[in-house]
């Protein structure tokens, strides 16, 4: 519980924690390198890892590569059973309880198992939401599920407590990489009211006020990715952070 509880302990100290999500496809070696240090200067709590289709098929030496240039948690967001790795501290044991498809509910995690037992990797049971954006997202597409409509704010409700009865440890709201919309304020609003677990939103998250809207709406964690590949994008990550860290900021 290592990982769990760190997140638990910043979530407690500056109200909410930041993590960004690395995808081995879309980071080469010479910006990954500059890329984690810049986040580690600029107040980021930890790093996701994984990604949909793994085209280069580096994913294991992606993440030894990480954990050379990091101190920070990290945790792997994994696209398919075959992303599990001894590398990482931990693993987003995920089922897309938004979906029927039994193969991301449980199939997929009957394969898993035996190596996350086998690499000592805590795993860290996380209800996957996936929410209408606007678009066809990855996700979306790969799990063949649909996406809960994003003015239905009490069916991700529902859904998510759903979650936390089953003992899942985190809710994760995804609009999705490359999201149009991201998810609404409502939604956030009504889930993280609804359940006892941290809330994590992603997806469509393009600037720092969106960022802090989702904190004040109850969310616990953000996630950005896509937006962060564009390297003009990179002096916004402290303010992301900022925004993140809303006990802090407000001591300030």
């Amino acid at each position: 519980m290592k990982t769990y509880n760190y997140l638990l302990n910043t979530i407690s100290q500056k109200g909410a924690a930041y993590l960004v999500l690395l995808d081995p496809d879309k980071l080469n070696d010479n910006d990954l390198s500059r890329f984690i240090v810049h986040c580690e200067h600029s107040g980021v709590d930890g790093f996701l890892v994984g990604g949909s289709l793994m085209i280069n098929g580096h994913f294991e030496s992606f993440l030894d590569k990480v954990k050379t240039l990091t101190s920070l948690p990290i945790i792997i967001f994994p696209g398919s059973e075959n992303q599990v790795c001894q590398s990482a501290d931990a693993i987003l044991f995920i089922s897309v309880v938004s979906g029927r498809n039994a193969e991301h509910l449980i199939g997929k995690h009957v394969l898993a198992a035996p190596l996350i037992k086998k690499y000592n990797l805590e795993p860290i049971s996380t209800g996957y939401i996936i929410v209408e954006s606007g678009t066809i997202t990855t996700a979306e597409y790969m799990s063949g599920s649909l996406p809960v409509p994003r003015n239905k704010p009490e069916i991700a409700a529902a859904t998510g407590l759903a979650a936390e009865y089953l003992g899942m440890k985190l809710i994760y709201l995804e609009a999705g990489s490359g999201a149009d919309k991201p998810v609404t304020n409502e939604m956030v609003k009504a889930v993280s009211s609804y359940c006892s677990v941290p809330v994590i939103v992603g997806g469509g998250i393009r600037s720092p006020q969106i960022a802090r809207e989702k904190i004040e709406s109850g969310a616990k964690i953000i996630v950005t990715g896509n937006f962060l590949e564009d390297i003009n994008n990179w002096g916004l990550i402290k303010e992301f952070a900022d925004a993140v860290h809303v006990k802090l900021t407000l001591a300030v």
